[in-house]
């Protein structure tokens, strides 16, 4: 039996970039051959698809870190690396992808075959013959690959269905879901019965059919955390129409109807405005059916038209079911979370901090581009060394240690790279 997992927290990281090759072509008779080093393969991405089959996140239960292929090197004759293999992770339909660092929602995937793209691969570095000009006819400077990127990811799941069964705990809402579907949810004749929402499909005719979700009962203060409604409110988002269904057997089921959608429209207002049929269930009761007049009395006064069933009897289910389905119809379907683009300032990629570190232990450089530069040199070749001290004056950094102190011999820490400081 699989369980139930609808969050999981994944990390993720795309490849880097394969490396530029520096090399000179050397064949007999081929005098001055040149450079022929090839340019580094681009990194994998990593992809998130929605695959229909599944319905949890359970499977980053044992798997949390997820890595795509790096980029091949560059070869001779100017032969470009094999690109890294894109990674592609299964999500189930009507999952929303987060960041976890920054709470910034990545996409909302509802769709089968639906993707996102969450982590671009790194480019792959030039080689040498990239380098080649008319002042430097044989360069020895090429680029490593692009480091990948990497990023963690909250996921959430939200169970996409037609109607949603809210009530509070021992309603009869598994019983109704396994009388009308071929849902197996556990039943017992006490709360909390169903520890995980349930789905399942009615089938009503030929041309009509609805996939009912069951959600775990509700208590008040379920949006705060109390009881297991917490958990599973947002599974209800997704659902056009609810079926409010009441206990026939509870002290005051009209307490029960306000104190429920008191904390559905608690935990999101578009909760509290979606359309609802009331059930009055367990009417097979004669204690039950005695109280019907007075409770549909009352239920007609809040603008309610309640139908009293009985889920264990199957009185008047199919009622029940067309007459969501009528109302299905007249709903409209739910927008998808929003993915417009959301600009936000991030700043100059050229700006940089320079940090002197205690203790005498050098100074810190820290910036986006600088750190990337520093990545992608080939410090065994002078020429990629002397271009990444052009690229240090070129972003003011080489003016700003000086300023800050800096010294021969002193050490200076950029990215992973500690270098040590000439004049």
């Amino acid at each position: 039996m699989t369980t139930f997992i609808d969050e999981a927290k994944i990390h993720v990281q795309s490849g880097k970039g394969g490396n530029g090759m520096v090399h000179f072509r050397r064949e007999k008779y081929v005098p001055r051959g040149g450079p022929d080093g090839g340019d580094g393969g681009k990194g994998g991405n990593v992809i998130l698809e929605v695959n229909p089959n599944l319905n949890t996140l359970s499977h980053f239960r044992h798997q949390k870190h997820f890595r795509a292929q790096n980029g091949a090197n560059g070869g001779t004759n100017n032969k470009t690396g094999r690109s890294g293999q894109n990674l592609i992770i299964p999500v189930p339909p009507g999952t929303v992808v987060y960041d976890h660092d920054s709470g910034e929602m990545l996409g909302d995937l509802t769709e089968p075959g639906q993707r996102l793209l969450v982590c671009r691969g790194g480019r792959g570095g030039r080689g040498n013959a990239r380098f080649k000009n008319a002042r430097n006819q044989t360069p020895r400077i090429a680029e490593k690959g692009e480091p990948g990127q990497e990023r963690t990811l909250r996921l959430e799941l939200k169970l996409i269905a037609d109607i949603g069964l809210v009530g509070v705990p021992n309603a009869g809402k598994s019983t109704l879901l396994s009388v009308v579907t071929n849902a197996t949810p556990k039943i017992a004749p006490y709360p909390f019965t169903t520890l995980s929402p349930n789905l399942g499909v009615a089938v009503l005719d030929d041309e009509t059919s609805l996939v009912l979700a069951d959600i775990p009962g509700l208590i008040e203060g379920a949006h705060q955390g109390v009881g297991l409604g917490h958990a599973f409110l947002r599974h209800i988002q997704r659902t056009r129409v609810l079926i409010h269904l009441l206990d026939g057997l509870a002290e005051d089921p009209i307490a029960d109807l306000i104190q429920i959608n008191a904390e559905l429209a608690l935990f999101d207002p578009g909760l509290g405005e979606k359309p609802q049929i009331v059930a009055f269930n367990k009417i097979d009761l004669p204690e039950v059916e005695a109280r019907w007049p007075r409770v549909a009395r009352k239920l007609r006064e809040l603008g309610y038209d309640p139908l009293a069933i009985s889920a264990l009897a199957r009185t008047n289910v199919r009622s029940l079911l067309y007459r969501a389905a009528e109302l299905l119809e007249r709903t409209p379907p739910p927008q998808p979370a929003s993915q417009l683009p959301v600009y936000r300032f991030e700043g100059d990629p050229r700006e940089f901090t320079v940090e002197n570190l205690p203790e005498g232990g050098g100074f810190r450089v820290r910036g986006k581009a600088i750190e990337r530069a520093a990545a992608m040199t080939y410090w065994e070749y002078g020429q990629s060394v002397r271009r990444f001290q052009r690229i240090l004056e070129a972003l003011g950094i080489d003016q700003a240690l000086r300023k800050a102190g800096v010294k021969p011999g002193d050490t200076v820490l950029i990215g992973e790279h500690e270098l040590e400081w000439s004049e």
